[in-house]
């Protein structure tokens, strides 16, 4: 049977889950604050529109997928797993780490699924370059960079950083398989007090390298990892076509008499199935739910990604 899953949060990211989850045969229930909202989304979808406090005390109710403004998701969570459910918490699962381990700690002293949506892991052009890298077809990797810039989206509790990063480090910490040893960060506030413009620089124990920048004010999107190694490069532009958002790139480069030279190679686009990540990504939530597995984005990454959010971050005035 499908578990019985209810979404909490029904604003516009929420509203995707709920639509998915309503695809997937496994959506019970949507609650929201605003319960006229919520009334709305069950009418739509045909099913229980109930307030916070109802979800939590259905029996019924398998698990809990939220989509809350990141202040509030670690005390929702903590109330989730205490009341028995599963759950799936959107990026960032909190705003401090020891909220973020309050929450962790509280799921796992319960036996209950933890699982963050850190979506863009589930992205087939993601899958396709982590496979690459698996299969050693990019060599030894010594440097891996994130560009994510785009205009809007200027929440009054996030800056470009926190809202922004997340996806990037998930995917930058899966295929480095490690955390960094050092972090730092630089930003720039250009309309209020939190940044607009953000730059990670992170070192990991084997030497390799990361860049992450993150802009809220830019004049063109880019959505763009590149990972390089020393057989080749690969890029996963998430701007570009499905036929063209994974480029790998046989580069050579060696040494001729003391100097440095190489040969440019036209790209070779990685076949992808052509498949929506959050409905991958809630596919596998409900898997792990029915088999108790470790969900790919678990706690642990969870935690990672946001104690360097935390390092990486840069207050003003």
């Amino acid at each position: 049977m499908k578990p019985r899953i209810a979404v909490l949060g029904c604003g516009y990211w929420g509203g995707n889950h709920i639509r998915t989850l309503k695809s997937l045969g496994a959506l019970h229930a949507v609650s929201d604050v605003d319960p006229a909202r919520a009334e709305r989304f069950a009418t739509e979808q045909g099913c229980l529109a109930l307030t916070p406090d109802e979800l939590f005390a259905r029996s019924e109710i398998d698990a809990v997928v939220m989509a809350l403004p990141p202040q509030f998701h670690a005390d929702f969570a903590v109330r989730a797993v205490e009341a028995g459910k599963d759950v799936l918490v959107e990026k960032p699962i909190a705003l401090t780490v020891p909220d973020a381990e309050r929450a962790v700690k509280a799921a796992r002293d319960n036996g209950r699924v933890f699982m963050t949506g850190h979506v863009l892991r589930f992205h087939p052009a993601f899958e396709g370059l982590k496979a690459l890298v698996d299969r050693g077809e990019l060599g030894e990797v010594g440097y891996i960079h994130s560009h994510r810039l785009g205009l809007g989206k200027f929440h009054a509790e996030n800056d470009a950083l926190w809202d922004l990063a997340p996806h990037d480090l998930s995917m930058i910490l899966a295929i480095t398989g490690t955390a960094p040893i050092e972090v730092r960060g630089e930003g720039a506030a250009v309309l209020n007090h939190l940044s607009d413009f953000a730059h990670l620089h992170m070192r990991f124990p084997n030497g390799l390298r990361g860049h992450l920048f993150a802009s809220r004010l830019n004049p063109y999107r880019e959505r763009r990892l590149t990972v390089v190694g020393t057989k080749g490069m690969a890029v996963f532009d998430d701007v570009e076509p499905l036929e063209r958002k994974l480029a790998l790139y046989r580069h050579a480069v060696w040494q001729d008499e003391g100097q440095w030279t190489s040969t440019m190679n036209e790209p070779t686009y990685i076949e992808l199935e052509n498949a929506m990540p959050l409905t991958r990504e809630l596919e596998h939530f409900i898997h792990c739910i029915q088999t108790r597995e470790e969900p790919r984005t678990g706690a642990d990454e969870a935690l990672g990604v946001l104690r360097i959010l935390t390092a990486g971050t840069v207050t003003h005035d």
